[in-house]
């Protein structure tokens, strides 16, 4: 991977990102305003035009999701976004760009962190999934822009980034930069006309049927290479990190931007002679249940922090070391205007939370 770096400039993240976008090739752009989506596709909407591209504000959800679909069948590199209860109307063309290739980002600059279960989950049909990063901070979400445009293209099929009010509505300096992550395959598939009446022009089709003339494999074999393309980026497109884990033994598991409040506890706990460290899942799909097992190893104690009823917690109990160690010290917490998070993101009230854990005993 290698970047060439700007000046810093202080930014507002989702213009920050929308930038980003800009960068990594996207020139197709469709949404719906829907808060705190909004300001990226306010800032998508004045900067991609200068940029050469298109930004259409869409009618629906289910309108922005299916032009950037069709834009990506052409090979433009496309995006869209809402937050979680507008990509929860965009679920059916997820499931089809996933299951006919098609490649393309979708933005959930979600309003909590309620829509774990949809971005890894998903709601749609068929066997598929999508690769969702979670940014912990506008930097990296900056990085993550551009990484999941890659790897839409790389492996053929829409992508998440996993925001939330932080991201689209902080102002923090930021490099922004080209990021190169390799090469990546010919778009020998894309509709761009180049065979039309050759016989053989293309096809982006869920079904995979193909025509009398060229036959394709069909929806049974289509959707078991399918499937099977999914277990391998499982098993390749993992990351996440740590800190502190070796002779922890309290491990903290946490997301996103209550991730980066996490790590801030645990450094003033660590100055304090506390033995706790802090493990964050980067790829909230494919989970890295490898890592977090090595990481909890020698942990008498589990605890997952996320503002939600616990919706990572399924997957923590199903990778860590020792299941019995694990507490939740999470919980829902949202601003009376359902826009931005509760109370609960506070750093003080974690590091309640984890001391009172930490004070239970463990194995």
């Amino acid at each position: 991977m290698t970047a060439e770096t700007t000046g810093l400039r202080l930014m507002e993240g989702a213009a920050a990102i929308g930038e980003s976008a800009i960068l990594a090739g996207c020139r197709f752009f469709a949404g719906y305003p829907m808060s705190p989506f909004t300001a990226l596709l306010e800032h998508m909407s004045k900067a991609l035009p200068a940029a050469g591209g298109v930004c259409i504000n869409a009618e629906s959800e289910i309108e922005g999701v299916n032009m950037a679909l069709g834009a990506g069948a052409t090979g433009a590199r496309a995006a869209t976004g809402s937050c979680g209860q507008g990509i929860a109307l965009m679920q059916e063309a997820i499931a089809e760009a996933a299951l006919n290739e098609t490649p393309m980002v979708v933005f959930n600059m979600a309003r909590n962190q309620q829509d774990y279960f949809q971005a890894t989950r998903g709601g749609g049909w068929g066997d598929y999934r999508t690769i969702t990063l979670a940014p912990k901070d506008i930097p990296e979400a900056v990085e993550h822009t551009q990484l999941l445009f890659h790897l839409a293209e790389l492996h053929r099929g829409p992508t998440i980034l996993y925001g939330d009010p932080l991201l689209a509505q902080t102002r923090v300096g930021v490099h922004l930069r080209r990021i190169e992550f390799g090469e990546l395959p010919p778009r020998d598939w894309a509709l761009d006309g180049t065979t039309g009446g050759s016989g053989h022009s293309r096809q982006v089709w869920t079904w995979a049927m193909g025509k009398a003339t060229d036959p394709g494999p069909g929806p049974d074999r289509h959707w078991r290479d399918v499937a099977a393309k999914f277990d391998r980026i499982a098993e390749t497109e993992q990351r996440s990190e740590s800190g502190y884990v070796e002779d922890a033994d309290t491990v903290v598991v946490s997301f996103g931007s209550a991730a980066k409040f996490v790590e801030y506890v645990v450094e003033e706990l660590r100055a304090e002679g506390h033995r706790i460290g802090w493990f964050r899942p980067i790829t909230l799909w494919p989970f890295p249940g490898p890592a977090l097992a090595a990481a909890t190893r020698g942990a008498r104690r589990v605890l997952v922090f996320e503002l939600n009823a616990g919706q990572m917690l399924d997957d923590v109990r199903q990778y860590a070391h020792d299941r019995s160690a694990i507490r939740f010290i999470g919980g829902v917490s949202i601003h009376e205007s359902g826009l931005a998070y509760g109370p609960l993101l506070d750093a003080p009230r974690i590091r309640e939370r984890i001391l009172a854990a930490a004070a239970e005993g463990g194995r």
